[in-house]
């Protein structure tokens, strides 16, 4: 492996930062709801930052899979969208520093890039990585947003039951980089947000929204969500009168309140799926369903680099 600290460039200016959290929100896997998206768009907008670390982005990306935007007008190239991967230093709403690792997840030198950012978590003295997915369930949107809760230790995700025992899915560099953290002994944690299967490829506030307040609740930061908050109610209103128009899509979501309140219900009896009656998916079935969510946002394309 090459040398992992030749893939990122440190501001010359940084502060102590005591034992910050850095939250990880990388574009490019699992992001249903385009939950990720709107959480990492929403602290950039409303606290502000400043990039404190940059990572070689020509090194880790393949362009012909996700090229980047150019504006063309008449007879000219006006701009290009330079992808970035950057880690960012902001302040929750009390003041208190955090870092937020944002832009697209790398295609290339995982193990190199995430040597680099561990490289990164030793020389500022991060005290604990937190990172964001969101993934399709079939959860109704009618019932409190569900989380998948893991970490390096189980009491970093203790008052979280789990939704799943043993399951193979795709993996991503943000997994890996908590899975590499732990083998080194660094505390490291996700969450995973479920949103309806339905409205996996539209935005999905409740999940965003849901996944700041996870981390607020795992960090002790104070991380803004009231716009999301407006946001979630207005899109729930606005699902719920286009399903009352549908009787198909109303008897649809009945059924999924019906399995969920079940599965809720017998989770004390030790159930780890989404319901305790009909036929549930398997582990691998839930893998495959992930694998095809990947591949339809492949088919429909990438945000911008940038994003």
């Amino acid at each position: 492996m090459l040398d992992p600290h030749g893939l990122y460039e440190l501001a010359d200016d940084l502060p102590e930062l005591g034992r910050p959290v850095l939250v990880q929100a990388l574009s490019g896997f699992v992001d249903a709801g385009n939950a990720v998206r709107l959480a990492r768009e929403h602290l950039l907008s409303t606290l502000g930052s400043r990039p404190v670390a940059t990572f070689d982005i020509d090194q880790l990306l393949d362009y012909r899979s996700r090229r980047p935007p150019m504006i063309f007008v008449e007879d000219h190239w006006e701009s290009y969208e330079a992808p970035k991967l950057e880690l960012h230093l902001s302040q929750d709403d009390a003041g208190t520093s955090f870092l937020l690792l944002t832009g697209p997840e790398p295609d290339l030198q995982w193990e190199r890039f995430v040597a680099a950012l561990t490289a990164v978590v030793e020389r500022l003295g991060v005290g604990l990585t937190v990172g964001l997915n969101a993934i399709p369930m079939a959860v109704p949107h009618t019932r409190p947003t569900g989380i998948t809760a893991h970490g390096t230790r189980r009491e970093l995700v203790a008052g979280y039951e789990p939704w799943l025992q043993r399951v193979q899915v795709p993996g991503s560099a943000g997994h890996l980089l908590e899975f590499r953290l732990g083998e080194k002994g660094y505390d490291a944690m996700g969450f995973a947000a479920h949103v309806p299967h339905y409205l996996a490829q539209a935005e999905y506030p409740p999940a965003a929204e849901q996944l700041l307040t996870s981390v607020s609740k795992s960090t002790g930061l104070l991380l803004p969500t009231e716009g999301l908050r407006q946001s979630s109610e207005a899109i729930r209103a606005d699902i719920d009168q286009q399903i009352a128009q549908t009787a198909e899509a109303a008897e649809l979501v009945r059924a999924l309140e019906e399995q969920y309140d079940a599965f809720t219900r017998g989770r004390q009896r030790g159930a780890n799926l989404l319901a305790d009656s009909g036929p549930l998916p398997t582990a691998e079935e839930l893998g495959a369903e992930l694998e095809r969510f990947l591949a339809e946002q492949g088919r429909s394309g990438e945000p911008g680099p940038g994003q």
